[in-house]
């Protein structure tokens, strides 16, 4: 698209990045299929490896369907540029790796998705590095928590399970004062509900796998470069500021500004971790995103009538959903996801953790699967599941405990929804 007018969310999300085929005329965006591509000739070839000219070279770097769905995230998300790769788990090391060191660690929320928590705790050891885990509503506590080995401080924009809200702007304040990046994870707002780099942070990461492809089809991830952070101003990020020894020398930050992570995370982060995302993915994700507002705005809708219901009945003993006036969040959520609160949250259920099973077993229309974000809505009891590796101080802390399910409202009828909750309860309470 041209850099004349500014458009709007809904015309973005259907034309971001695409152009029709030159070749062919097609209109929706092709899935290139292939692994390499033809160079004009030696000296073009030597250019595209020494990065003196953007282009295609193989596959596990660039493609054209993935970097269309790359301009238009990045697009959708206030970003300079992207790099998708092949899980949202993928993401978050991605945007790890060029601002970590052995010895290095980051300071991370308490409330994020069990997986991550694992991933923080345990695999990055592996690396040499570690997670320092924090209640980010407690802004002195993640203050204390940096110390000069920390590269980044790491949060959800609404966490997964419980869909508290986080205070963007005021972790941007403590990352901006220590001289690090704000990483945030917005895979439940989605840049419809929430734009994280407005807000101040530095870099934005998802699972595309849940709300922006929305059907349940495939697995991606994507980080988005804020381009606002000087990778100069320190030398707490030499893989940035300091020559890379693989391109001769070349320093990404002095050589490609705004753009110097997003390049760096294509050019050494693919090239040698090599999480790609595959181009027929890609397409999956794009056709979407096509629907994002459509579908965003029918969750949101969905979710506060069901979490109000829910909240009004005796079975429950609570509900977390942010967009609930009863909700602690809920003034965070008028003054910075003016949309709504999106469509995930947890509910207790009395009788604890075998009511909690007998409700999922009893469901008809919801799924009881390991995911979010789909169409469909969908349940998990995620103390026996996603969050099963952590302790048990671990799971209260994450808003997973024994007795607590969560839900991630779809786009169905929700009287519907609510008449399948209802008999459930009844089963998993009698």
């Amino acid at each position: 698209m041209s850099d004349g007018p500014t458009y709007g969310f809904d015309t973005l999300q259907i034309h971001a990045g695409a152009r029709p085929d030159p070749a062919t005329g097609a209109r929706q965006t092709p899935i290139y299929q292939t692994t390499a591509y033809v160079f004009r000739d030696a000296d073009h070839a030597a250019a595209l490896f020494n990065l003196q000219e953007v282009g295609y070279i193989y596959s596990r770097l660039t493609n054209p369907t993935v970097a269309v769905l790359q301009e238009r995230i990045a697009t959708l998300e206030g970003g300079v540029g992207a790099v998708c790769c092949s899980s949202g788990h993928a993401a978050q090391i991605m945007a790890l790796f060029p601002l970590m060191a052995p010895g290095r660690n980051i300071v991370a929320s308490t409330r994020l998705y069990g997986g991550t928590v694992t991933q923080f705790s345990q695999t990055i050891k592996r690396f040499g590095w570690s997670a320092k885990f924090v209640d980010t509503d407690d802004l002195e506590a993640v203050k204390a928590a940096i110390d000069d080995d920390t590269r980044a401080i790491f949060c959800e924009s609404i966490a997964n399970p419980g869909g508290y809200v986080t205070d963007i702007r005021a972790m941007a304040d403590i990352a901006d004062a220590a001289g690090i990046p704000l990483i945030v994870d917005n895979t439940s707002a989605t840049p419809y509900l929430c734009r994280p780099i407005e807000q101040g942070a530095t870099l934005v990461v998802h699972s595309t796998t849940k709300y922006l492809t929305g059907n349940g089809t495939v697995t991606g991830g994507a980080i988005v470069d804020s381009g606002k952070f000087d990778w100069s101003a320190s030398d707490k990020f030499p893989s940035l500021s300091e020559p890379e020894p693989a391109y001769h020398g070349l320093k990404f930050h002095e050589t490609f500004g705004p753009l110097a992570f997003t390049f760096h995370g294509i050019a050494v982060g693919l090239r040698d971790l090599g999480m790609t995302m595959n181009p027929q993915g890609a397409h999956y994700t794009l056709m979407g995103i096509e629907t994002l507002s459509l579908r965003m705005q029918r969750h949101v809708e969905n979710a506060e009538k069901i979490a109000a219901w829910l909240e009004a009945d005796d079975r429950v003993e609570y509900v977390t959903y942010a967009g609930l006036p009863s909700s602690p969040y809920h003034e965070r959520v008028k003054a910075q996801y003016p949309k709504g609160a999106g469509a995930l949250f947890t509910f207790a259920v009395k009788g604890g953790y075998d009511a909690c099973v007998k409700l999922v077993n009893s469901l008809e229309i919801f799924s009881h699967v390991a995911n979010l974000g789909d169409t469909r809505s969908l349940i998990i009891h995620s103390a026996s599941t996603t969050h099963r590796q952590l302790t048990p101080e671990q799971q209260e802390a994450a808003g997973a405990g024994p007795n607590v399910v969560r839900v991630s409202i779809g786009i169905e009828d929700a009287d519907d929804l609510i008449a399948d909750l209802d008999q459930a309860l009844a089963k998993a309470c009698a």
